[in-house]
């Protein structure tokens, strides 16, 4: 099952990647077309003002059509075969349940506490969807439905009929089978999702309500899940759906942007909603204290080693919020030290939110900029004023206390390993070592020739050991029939990789950012 829901967490990255760029699109518009900004320049008449405002709402497209790309993109990393076909097949059959639900709730609507004569959007729990109206599932419905089509398509795409109904396989085998599968589940979701909408609203309350004590929970388990591939699906409700705010925080942050930047008041106050996304500031302050920190503690002879390694990973986490490389070159050689810097991260976020600061900062210093700095700077300069000096606070605080216990408990963190530089190893010594031989004092290097994904195709035990693959913004997800058949952590550092986490069957080799191209890669060689 976690296997499972691994995987699930990772297929979600799919659309994800495209978040960065229309946030960034949207920022920069949205600060060109704020006449408290550019003043007469943003005349809403003016030409500036209408050439920046198609390429405002083109940036809302993957926004205002996150439950169909969700749909469509989930097969991509969760179907077995003929993923552009489980594509469509999703996209069919998440409008047919539209529309059966629709229709459910036009006739029977009182019978499930649903006014369906009402307008949509507010508390009416109504939407439109493809300009169907509908109740509002959001992106919980759309992961729902495209799971179901995804679990019909691995099931029913192969099936074999009689020659004479050749005609009927294949796709259309699927949605048929999922047409009649999913009236059923129109029917429980008008009957139940009105019981969910009423207790989604509720937990905004409670959550409102905790204050600073929901910020540091909430940031604390979004960090200490990372290692389980599992913080996906704590936060996605609340960044892209309405576990705090309708359509979540990013949505309704960009929709406020306007507003917020020709007011000058207190940002908490105007965007209450806007702290989940405040697990980003640990990746813009932690980030540098850590590195610093393993810099500082390496042995003086790794040094330059380090600083080559740390460099580059360290500044992938700031400009662009993806922390793995780092938090993945300590994880599994001191995990204490991952548990500090849970709790560092959720009481950076905890501190900076009591001092004023809410925003969309979850992603890197590109991102923030995109949707906070720059747009907002003008009007909201003491708000970032603040979070700066309680940032640079928290990466000395992060360097000391990482300095200290390194030192104290004598960590193996980069650079005071006790063995000798790390060599690449070829395919003959992975043979070796496969057939019961040893790697260690081999002199012969890695084959040139071999590109990453056959070096790691081999490290997991051949082709046929592969059960199937699917990747996330860094690791790429690997399910193997055994386990005993996958390399050492070191050896997949040796290979050009970051390693690997291994949960019995379950293995996430730790790429970087290359990873779809790698995936690409390792899937041609299946």
């Amino acid at each position: 099952m976690m296997q499972k829901i691994q995987r699930f967490g990772g297929a979600m990255f799919t659309p994800v990647l495209l978040f960065a760029f229309a946030g960034i699109v949207i920022g920069i518009s949205t600060l060109f077309t704020t006449e408290a900004i550019m003043g007469g320049l943003a005349d809403p008449n003016g030409l500036w003002y209408q050439v920046w405002n198609i390429l405002l709402q083109g940036g809302w497209t993957v926004f205002n059509q996150l439950p169909l790309i969700f749909v469509v993109g989930l097969p991509i990393g969760l179907a077995k075969k003929q993923h552009a076909r489980c594509c469509m097949e999703a996209l069919v059959l998440y409008l047919t349940f539209q529309y059966f639900l629709s229709t459910i709730l036009s006739q029977w609507g009182a019978n499930f506490g649903v006014d369906f004569a009402a307008e949509v959007g507010g508390t009416s729990g109504l939407t439109m969807v493809a300009n169907i109206k509908t109740l509002d599932m959001g992106m919980i419905g759309a992961l729902m439905i495209s799971g179901i089509v995804i679990m019909l398509h691995n099931k029913f795409f192969d099936t074999k009929l009689p020659e004479w109904m050749g005609t009927f396989s294949g796709s259309s085998f699927v949605v048929i089978v999922g047409f009649f599968a999913l009236v059923p589940v129109a029917l429980l979701s008008a009957w139940l999702w009105p019981m969910v909408q009423s207790g989604m609203r509720a937990f905004q309350g409670f959550i409102s309500d905790a204050g600073a004590l929901g910020v540091w929970v909430f940031i604390f388990m979004e960090r200490i899940l990372i290692p389980f591939g599992l913080h996906h699906l704590l936060y996605f409700p609340f960044y892209y759906d309405s576990a705090v705010i309708a359509g979540g925080v990013y949505s309704a942050w960009a929709t406020q942007l306007p507003e917020l930047a020709a007011n000058s008041g207190s940002l908490k106050e105007l965007a209450p909603y806007a702290w989940p996304t405040l697990t980003g500031l640990s990746k813009i302050f932690g980030c540098p204290g850590i590195a610093l920190a393993f810099y500082v503690t390496a042995k003086d002879s790794k040094k330059k080693q380090i600083a080559g390694l740390l460099v580059p990973i360290t500044l992938t986490a700031i400009f662009c919020g993806v922390t793995e490389p780092i938090e993945f070159t300590f994880l599994f050689i001191a995990p204490a030290l991952f548990v500090v810097h849970a709790l560092l991260a959720a009481t950076l976020a905890t501190v900076a939110y009591i001092c004023g600061v809410v925003g969309v900062l979850a992603g890197g210093l590109i991102e923030m900029s995109a949707l906070n700095f720059i747009p907002l700077m003008a009007s909201h300069w003491s708000t970032y004023l603040t979070l700066l000096v309680v940032g640079l606070i928290f990466t000395g605080i992060y360097f000391v206390v990482f300095r200290f216990l390194i030192l104290k408990f004598d960590f193996k963190t980069p650079g005071r390993e006790d063995d000798e530089e790390i060599k690449f190893h070829s395919k003959k010594e992975y043979r070796e070592k496969q057939n019961g031989g040893s790697i260690e004092g081999s002199s012969e290097t890695a084959s040139h020739g071999d590109t990453l994904a056959e070096k790691i195709l081999e490290a997991l035990g051949g082709k046929d050991n592969i059960v199937d693959v699917t990747n996330c913004v860094t690791r790429l997800r690997v399910n193997v029939k055994d386990e005993n058949l996958v390399q050492s952590d070191k050896y997949f550092k040796s290979i050009g990789t970051h390693g690997i986490k291994a949960t019995k069957k379950n293995i996430q080799v730790i790429v970087g950012l290359s990873v779809p191209q790698v995936r690409d890669d390792f899937e041609h060689l299946l």
